[in-house]
């Protein structure tokens, strides 16, 4: 963990005294008797890439305090059951928050969150019932594994671009299942597996 500003000291305690019942940019500034809200969000984000909280993706309120005597961090879990209402998983709230041994974890944490995988289109990659742990991207490379909603569907895929059609296959390890053609309208990317917590078969 990179040192903190005094500043960021303050705020990470105030954070922990009030991780059940979130602060306001407000009454964070207040308690901190800081005038700017800008200042506090600028402190906030420095807490978020030195490794100290790490906030929803999607809710920039909800935060995790990482855990830095115990050297773990803490991850949202999601499940697959079902999109957000804007079409994403991410939408959503998680249905735990899992300690995670930071070395697990070679990419911002403030990008983190992990997903519990079900079906057998990726096996034997990945199982029922696996953790995966994801980096928030929207930029995968060729053949990545991605978390990925297509037409509504969440889905654990390889991403693949068909460099003469143009389009972006959504494929199985799994050879019984047959490469989607994603809707380019609706397909929404939320991260790229970075790694497999085995659990299920």
């Amino acid at each position: 963990m990179k040192k903190l500003h005094p500043n960021q000291e303050k705020l990470l305690k105030l954070l922990k005294e009030h991780q059940d019942n979130p602060l306001t940019m407000e009454e964070l500034a207040l308690q901190m008797d800081i005038s700017s809200k800008s200042v506090v969000h600028y402190h906030i984000t420095q807490l978020e890439k030195k490794g100290y909280i790490t906030r929803s993706a999607n809710n920039a309120q909800q935060y995790y305090i990482n855990d830095t005597e115990e050297n773990v961090i803490y991850l949202p879990l999601y499940g697959m059951a079902k999109c957000g209402p804007a079409g994403t998983i991410l939408d959503g709230t998680p249905s735990r928050v899992v300690p995670v041994d930071p070395a697990m974890v070679n990419f911002p944490v403030c990008k983190g969150f992990m997903v519990e995988a079900k079906g057998d289109s990726m096996t034997d990659l990945i199982n029922p019932k696996d953790w995966l742990i994801v980096e928030k991207s929207n930029t995968p490379n060729q053949r990545d594994v991605i978390v990925c909603s297509n037409n509504g569907e969440t889905m654990v895929k390889r991403f693949v671009k068909d460099g003469r059609s143009g389009n972006i296959l959504l494929v199985s390890d799994n050879r019984k299942y047959a490469p989607i053609i994603a809707d380019k309208d609706s397909l929404k990317i939320d991260g790229i597996v970075r790694s497999v917590l085995k659990r299920g078969i």
